[in-house]
């Protein structure tokens, strides 16, 4: 929740609940105290001096500092006990401090003095109404201490981050000449809250350096130079452990607290905060940086002399944990390295589902990999397959594939083969073949069938992600269309990869991404027969040693899949290579027309 912050906030009725000591038949100093306390907290400053001995204008100046100092979002005053002897009086108040960020109230007590001349009453001032601790030519700053960020770890503990140049600008707030415009230029810069920077500026130790904004370098070079340029903002360089090492869609970035973000995130972050600003780094900020510890501090001009009046401990950092693992990630980024179009490779461990590897390139910081919508063509025939032999379809027999097949305004395109069966329609991806038979089942089979290898299935990931869709048809030709995997049939690579694992183990399982900690999954496991799995798992290994895939048919643990070029949208492509070997199911998906078996065998001899 956003803190309103300002004189503005600091309205309200004064609460009087006094026990008075004395007899005052004489003129009482009552309401002398009460209309300070009254005029303080409205904010009507000039008003409270009246009420006091003191320099009218520096009284009003200290009150009116107060906001300012703290940068408050409330300030609220109780009147208690007033005592009364003589032409002297003591009245005590309790003072609550709202600092905002949904963090507790500081509470404490403090009490004025008050002495009679010529049968008035004034109080006699001294910064200590303020705080009994707040001595003369003092002032009162919040002081924010952070940790460094734990860590963002793969599978093994190791941290997925590594050391990089930063440079962190900032500023020393008792050296600005002119706070607004320099925050007004700074915050144009960066996209910052003007109003909330200029706040923490005025309520940090003038001092000391209070950082506002942390650029990567080289990444954010430009807009370094442009901060450079601001009156008032200095820049200190510094080397820390956040640039993604691998798996950087996943892990995600750091940047500054913008008011977007800060509506994300949530307290106690600022502006001027680095927060994560993508991916986990975003996702569990709380977790990751912890909550800072934030002081209330009285000190000089210089620094000197300061003391802590005020502590709210921070909350401790935890590293997340993640299934990601290094070398499977490594390998899965350089085999898409040099490949011409956006390109998105999933990996899921064979016996857990969980996700091993997310690597993109060419995606313009899309993670493609879980939230790509692409059709899956023809290596959507392990579902159509699945559903077509609950139908007993017989893998051997035999299903022509002309060149052309036509359902309605739909015209399907193969390579013809008259002795074709379909087995070899399924090795050899004849679309036509598997369009023709489109009445051997109804569609809602084929969506029953898509959704036991988990394809529109709602699991969740901490991450957006696309668990892909089978949405119903509007006619033949749609179904037709969905035969072959096109039509309005979309899919992910990390589905597809879900999908494949679970012809090699029997079984889908929802995909999990974090160890520690662990989110709860309402998604079940889904169990496919035993017939469709032995049909299956000879075709996939067939579509490799001798279909579309042959370029994955790597030596030594044998290599299954299934690979597919599918046109869509307007003159757009995209080459797919789903399979498994050994502990990988993976889907890989490259915009274009790509040799994507060539592509998987890359990935495959890295691991």
């Amino acid at each position: 929740m956003r803190r309103v912050r300002g004189v503005a906030a600091l309205t309200g009725a004064l609460l009087v609940t006094t026990a008075v000591s004395g007899c005052f038949a004489e003129p009482s100093p009552l309401p002398t105290v009460r209309d300070f306390l009254v005029a303080w907290q409205n904010g009507n400053y000039s008003g409270a001096a009246k009420q006091t001995n003191g320099d009218r204008k520096a009284v009003a100046g200290a009150l009116e500092a107060l906001p300012g100092q703290l940068d408050l979002a409330s300030l609220h005053l109780a009147l208690g006990h007033v005592r009364k002897d003589g032409d002297d009086a003591t009245a005590q108040f309790e003072v609550q401090i709202d600092l905002g960020d949904n963090g507790p109230p500081w509470d404490y007590g403090s009490q004025m003095r008050l002495h009679r001349s010529g049968g008035q009453w004034k109080v006699v001032w001294s910064p200590s109404i303020i705080h009994p601790k707040l001595g003369k030519g003092q002032r009162l700053a919040v002081v924010t201490e952070t940790l460094p960020r734990a860590y963002i770890q793969d599978s093994k503990g190791r941290p997925l981050t590594k050391k990089t140049k930063v440079e962190i600008f900032g500023v020393l707030p008792g050296q600005l000449a002119k706070p607004e415009a320099t925050l007004d230029r700074l915050s144009k810069i960066t996209n910052l809250d003007k109003d909330r920077v200029l706040g923490r500026v005025r309520s940090a130790p003038p001092q000391e350096f209070l950082p506002l904004v942390t650029l990567q370098l080289p990444d954010q070079v430009e807009e370094a130079a442009q901060l450079l340029q601001v009156p008032g903002v200095q820049a200190r360089t510094r080397y820390l452990q956040i640039a993604p090492t691998a798996a950087g869609d996943v892990v995600g970035k750091l940047g500054p607290a913008t008011a977007v973000l800060l509506q994300q995130v949530g307290a106690p972050y600022q502006p001027g905060d680095t927060i994560g600003v993508s991916g986990l780094q975003v996702l569990d900020q709380r977790r990751l940086a912890g909550t800072p510890t934030v002081k209330v501090v009285a000190q000089g001009p210089s620094g000197s002399g300061s003391q802590v009046l005020y502590e709210l401990p921070g909350a401790p950092r935890q590293p997340v944990s993640t299934t990601i693992d290094q070398r499977v990630q490594v390998a899965a980024e350089k085999a898409l390295q040099g490949v011409h179009g956006a390109a998105s490779l999933a990996v899921v461990h064979q016996a857990t589902g969980e996700i091993l590897a997310a690597a993109n390139h060419g995606t313009n910081g899309k993670n493609l990999a879980f939230e790509a919508h692409y059709p899956p063509g023809m290596t959507f025939s392990m579902v159509t397959t699945q559903a077509l032999l609950g139908y007993h379809q017989k893998v051997g027999a035999k299903v022509p594939c002309p060149s052309t097949y036509k359902v309605g305004d739909e015209v399907f395109h193969g390579k013809a083969s008259s002795k074709a069966t379909f087995s070899s329609n399924f090795v050899r991806n004849c679309p036509t073949a598997f369009a023709s038979l489109y009445r051997s089942l109804t569609y809602q089979d084929l969506r029953t069938s898509a959704s036991r290898f988990g394809i529109g299935v709602p699991w969740t990931l901490p991450l957006p992600s696309f668990p892909g869709s089978v949405p119903p048809s509007a006619n033949a030709a749609d179904q037709a269309a969905a035969m072959v995997g096109e039509g309005h049939i979309e899919v992910s690579p990390l589905s597809m990869a879900l999908a494949v694992r679970a012809v090699y183990s029997g079984t889908w399982k929802p995909p999990s991404l974090l160890k520690d900690p662990s989110p709860p999954q309402p998604i079940q496991p889904r169990s496919l027969d035993s017939d469709s799995i032995s049909a299956l798992l000879p075709l996939l290994r067939a579509s490799v040693k001798s279909g579309p895939g042959r370029a994955a048919n790597l030596s030594g643990s044998p290599v299954s899949g299934v690979a597919a070029t599918v046109p869509y949208g307007s003159g757009k492509t995209v080459s797919w290579f789903v399979g498994f070997r050994g502990s990988y199911a993976f889907a890989l998906a490259v915009e274009g027309k790509v040799n994507a078996a060539a592509v998987a065998a890359k990935f495959l001899r890295g691991t």
